[in-house]
């Protein structure tokens, strides 16, 4: 990188020079009066910089996250202060929780006004401080371009995750001479821990007597580039891979070894493997809530082991035997290295049987509704499994989950520790802008859909080649689930009957819309939505009554799995037989 020096250039221009030095080519954002400096040099660069006016700010963020997570560079985003600002907290705080790259750049109201309630001003530090890696407020020309420099490095370095920079718009439309720093301030050693080769040695001792072993991997995997050698690492010790949600693609779903998700709507047989495995290898997760359900059940024979960069992680939620804290390529090749092969038989063959007794599967009545899964199996199928896929939250997130296979990391993009509804369309749109001859799709959901649906606008603007696949039952049909579950069917605001015509509302921002209402209807419009170029927007209604299946019930152990419907009455039935529940004591 060569040292730049700026002769008396503004704020904003330094702010550019960082953009292209750090290989930056495209941008969402809205502008507005505090950022203004800034727009109009990216305007001077829009041969260098692609600056994409979205129709929201939280659609620009959410652009950014889907454009970092489908290529892990740093996706950036540049809005105006107060609302402006503030309307990025959602996609920042979901950007923090799955560790997505991002630089957010925001303009603030001039030096002398900041403090005194002035317009449009909004204490931007404040609000995103818990909901960031890093944030900083500019206070001077100066230190602006280190600033920048340091932004992009915390962004991408170690655990990855959003840094936001405010800059009073007097700042950056001073003039000043400042040279542009090459490096960063800060050493990569802060984010990046020197593994302790004892742990190493440890994990191989527990490697040669372990009869039961299974790898848990997650999203860490992939933002660590990791996935060839976690591959190589499976394959050379023949031990089980099981995924998180953050983690589908890190290792190939069509490999022997790869026994489906786990967790909350995990499959049979990936939540029995960590119940009842001796040794469980966590690389690149966390042991959040949707995986180890009840806490004091969770995975109860094993010795625990966990690999990551963060050291925040290490025993937050279950205390571990061992752990290596680094660079997970490095660690993975010493572990490959240590590591012999066995055939684990016996093991495989209790995998194999909980498989052969509760598949993950669904019945399509040719003449009955068409189930979600259904939709999703055709998805995949004409496809041909060669697609980029966003979603949105709730049902049909976790469909997508079970039965769209991915053999290749970056490939699933969506929305884990914060659950954001409204986060697949316009990530969506941010991959398609990544990876423009690609096919992209995002199975969005009726509910999720409308929050964030006025970004069909770039769509239709760019022609991009975003398939939305609306999966429509009519209700915010994850939380329907649990009120017929839980709630005697009180359907407290989860009903959506009035609704916009899907097909119409395409037609209306000039993009090619379908529906579909049978399994045939289904098969049809999805082969011409997917194999034509092109955007499109279809609506397939699907059987409200249908519900995510395995489910692990919040606050239960992963070992009492619900299986279906039925299973889910035999349950209710054995708890009644029980007779009635001693009240939970409060105490104030």
């Amino acid at each position: 990188m060569a040292k730049q020096k700026t002769k008396f250039k503004t704020g904003a221009e330094m702010v550019v020079e960082v953009l292209l030095s750090e290989g930056v080519d495209i941008a969402w954002g809205v502008t507005g009066g505090a950022i203004l400096p800034v727009y109009d040099a990216l305007y001077l660069n829009r041969d260098k910089i692609r600056m994409i006016d979205t129709r929201h700010e939280q659609g620009a963020v959410h652009m950014a996250e889907g454009y970092a997570k489908s290529t892990g560079k740093v996706g950036v985003c540049v809005v105006t202060s107060g609302p402006g600002a503030t309307n990025i907290v959602t996609g920042l705080a979901d950007a923090y929780m799955d560790s997505v790259p991002l630089v957010a750049i925001t303009g603030q109201v001039p030096t002398s006004l900041i403090g005194t309630d002035g317009f449009q001003e909004a204490d931007v530090v404040g609000i995103t401080r818990s909901c960031t890696k890093h944030n900083y407020l500019v206070k001077s020309i100066q230190e602006l371009p280190q600033v920048m420099r340091d932004a992009f490095f915390i962004a991408r370095s170690g655990r990855p995750g959003p840094v936001l920079v405010d800059i009073p718009k007097d700042i950056a439309a001073a003039s000043a001479e400042v040279e542009i720093p090459e490096k960063p301030s800060i050493p990569l050693s802060k984010f990046v821990p020197t593994p302790d080769m004892n742990e190493l040695d440890k994990i191989s001792e527990y490697l040669k007597h372990a009869k039961r072993p299974l790898i848990y991997a997650g999203g860490g995997v992939i933002n660590a580039g990791a996935s060839e050698e976690l591959y190589k690492f499976a394959r050379k010790t023949n031990i089980p891979v099981t995924l998180t949600l953050m983690g589908l693609g890190a290792y190939p779903a069509a490999d022997r070894q790869f026994i489906d998700m786990l967790g909350m709507h995990g499959s049979y047989r990936a939540n029995m493997a960590l119940t009842y495995c001796d040794l469980l290898i966590a690389i690149g997760s966390r042991f959040d809530d949707r995986v180890t359900g009840k806490l004091s059940e969770f995975s109860p024979h094993s010795k625990k082991v966990h690999i990551d960069v963060d050291p925040t992680s290490i025993g937050k939620n279950v205390k571990v035997d061992a752990h290596v804290l680094g660079d997970m390529r490095f660690i993975l090749k010493e572990l490959t290295k240590r590591a012999g092969s066995k055939d684990y038989d016996a093991w495989y063959d209790e995998l194999d049987g909980w498989n052969k007794k509760h598949p993950l599967g669904y019945k399509q009545d040719p003449k009955g509704p068409v189930l979600p899964q259904f939709a999703i199996d055709e998805i995949y199928r004409v496809s041909k499994g060669d697609a980029y896929v966003a979603t949105e939250v709730g049902q049909h997130q976790m469909w997508a989950a079970q039965f769209y296979k991915f053999n290749k990391p970056r490939r699933w993009i969506t929305s884990g520790g914060l659950g954001t509804m409204g986060f697949g369309f316009p990530a969506a749109i941010g991959v398609a802008f990544a990876h423009p001859n690609a096919t992209v799709i995002d199975i969005a959901g009726d509910g999720s859909f409308q929050m964030t649906l006025q970004e069909l606008a770039i769509v239709q603007q760019y022609d991009l080649n975003v398939k939305t696949i609306v999966i429509n039952n009519k209700f915010m049909g994850m939380v329907k689930q649990w009120q017929d579950l839980f709630f005697d069917k009180r359907y407290a605001a989860t009903s959506i009957p009035a609704q916009p015509d899907f097909v119409k509302l395409a037609d209306a921002y000039g993009i090619k819309g379908l529906r579909a209402e049978t399994p045939k209807e289904t098969t049809q419009v999805l082969e011409e939505a997917l194999t034509r170029k092109g955007p499109y927007l279809v609506d397939v209604v699907v059987d409200a009554e249908e519900h995510v299946y395995p489910m692990v019930p919040a606050g239960k152990a992963v070992k009492d799995i619900v299986l279906s419907k039925e299973h889910e009455k035999q349950k209710a039935m054995e708890e009644h037989a029980k007779g009635p529940k001693k009240p939970t004591q409060v105490h104030l």
